[in-house]
């Protein structure tokens, strides 16, 4: 009896962070997010594509976020998988073609299950039998196979891919699609889900290596061409596998565009209980709602309101809303954001219109993470800012020093390691220590626990590009 291929998860792991701003932003997209659940979008994603049938996930992300992704991981015991970095985002398509190389490299019989790291999906076991026939397709004659969402209303944000004839109730199966079809207006997607025919894109595929490598190769041969030279360029760096240059050169182009339009294949209908969270309003429709149809979050309060999300991302924030109506208000520590239900879907104006004005909030947030842990400024001044710094156990931060600021350290949870110049010294809650101007330093968690200090700088420069590094156990010098 012959061996089914083994299939190899492939999670994408970008992300702008546009649509769910201010929660998501640029420095820190919706996917490292906790939006519905105890778990993030991305950590959600990884346990339901884990089993005997699955081989280790390939995570393919940017530079900016492989430590996050790497801590997601560690969380929830995932330590098998592969973290590649690409040197600029490009799209899927060139990320896939990377991935299926890579696979291919090893298991030429294999299949890639391509997915998005910010989706929900509630009914795993259903999603595993479309995943079974999707395999089953892909083994018998080589399809592309794509997973199309059976639609329960007429949605203007998503793609939708055409069918011949309205699929049936009964056990999975792949049919073939006749087209995809961009993002409709209400009138054309009440038609469309009228007729059956249609299927929401889920963004989910699954293919052969083979079948990606040859489609790519006829149909995009630049591309091709760019992703093997930064396969060819690729290097190991600590846990992860960096890209080299040359996959920069990749157009910027979706796999939908790139082959999946120009080639035959198949789409699997489901219904997984999927959303994409592409918007307030479905995270507002993702979210636990009383009678009146009001979502609230973190003791926020509602007064005679319907149909609104109510949310915080800060306990010791409040938000009250009093006779709202199909409403959204969201706040952090540095930004709210108050949007009409029906216009959540144009939440990128306002980052958009933050960033022509200069405003930080646009792209990042107080709280930034790093690999041994985050910073959050408290306080900035003209020639002063506070911090408070967490270390995670068994971190440390770079050996480094200042050339225009100074820095006072006080310890308030846990145990630091401090050195400073030749002197190293270990402070519990309630020591400090103060690192003059110039000199050479380094802070370390020891621990088992996390380490918490506020950190006091002052001087005439406190940007973070003052740092002249000399070690570092991140590669970072």
């Amino acid at each position: 009896m012959s061996r089914s291929p083994k299939i190899h998860p492939v999670v994408l792991c970008g992300g702008s962070g546009t649509r769910l701003w201010p929660l998501s932003r640029k420095s820190y997209p919706k996917q490292f997010s906790r939006l519905v659940g105890e778990e993030s979008l991305l950590q959600a994603t990884i346990r339901r594509l884990a089993g005997e049938q699955f081989a280790p996930p390939i995570l393919m992300t940017g530079n900016d976020f492989r430590f996050v992704v790497g801590e997601q991981l560690s969380a929830i015991g995932t330590r098998e998988a592969r973290i590649v970095v690409e040197p600029a985002g490009r799209n899927t398509a060139p990320a896939i073609y990377a991935a299926a190389r890579m696979v291919a490299a090893d298991d030429p019989d294999g299949l890639i299950l391509v997915a998005p790291s910010d989706h929900v999906l509630h009914d795993t076991p259903a999603f595993h039998a479309a995943i079974e026939a999707a395999a089953a397709a892909a083994g018998a004659d080589g399809s592309a196979v794509t997973f199309g969402i059976r639609p329960d209303r007429a949605e203007t944000g998503y793609g939708y891919i055409e069918l011949a004839e309205a699929p049936g109730d009964g056990a999975p199966s792949a049919l073939p699609y006749q087209r995809f079809t961009e993002k409709p207006d209400e009138a054309t997607a009440e038609e469309m889900v009228a007729s059956g025919r249609y299927l929401w894109n889920s963004g989910i595929f699954l293919f052969p290596v083979s079948t990606v490598s040859t489609a790519f190769t006829e149909h995009m041969p630049d591309l091709a061409e760019a992703v093997e030279k930064g396969l060819a360029e690729a290097r190991h760096d600590l846990d992860f596998l960096r890209l080299g240059d040359g996959y920069a050169e990749s157009p910027d182009i979706s796999v939908d565009y790139a082959i999946m339009e120009r080639i035959p294949g198949k789409v699997v209908p489901m219904s997984v209980g999927w959303n994409d969270l592409g918007s307030w309003a479905t995270v507002w429709g993702e979210s636990s709602r009383d009678p009146q149809g009001v979502a609230t979050s973190n003791g926020s309060i509602a007064i005679d309101c319907e149909n609104t999300l109510l949310r915080s991302e800060q306990e010791e924030i409040r938000v009250v809303g009093i006779g709202l109506k199909d409403t959204v208000a969201v706040a952090t520590r540095d930004a709210v954001l108050v949007a009409d239900m029906n216009r959540a879907h144009d939440v990128r104006e306002a980052v958009t219109a933050l960033r022509l004005a200069g405003a930080d909030q646009a792209e990042a947030f107080p709280r930034v993470h790093r690999p041994w842990g985050w910073y959050e400024t408290l306080v900035l001044g003209g020639r002063f800012q506070v911090k408070q710094i967490m270390v995670h156990p068994g971190a440390q931060l770079s050996l480094q020093s200042h050339v225009h600021r100074s820095e006072h350290w006080v310890v308030v949870a846990g145990t630091a390691r401090i050195t400073v110049g030749n002197d190293e010294r270990i402070l519990a809650e309630n020591e400090s220590v103060y690192i003059p101007l110039g000199a050479t330093h380094r802070l370390a968690n020891p621990g088992k626990i996390d380490l918490h200090l506020i950190e006091v700088q002052t001087g005439a420069y406190l940007g973070e590009d003052d740092i002249v590094r000399y070690e570092d156990v991140y590669a970072r010098v």
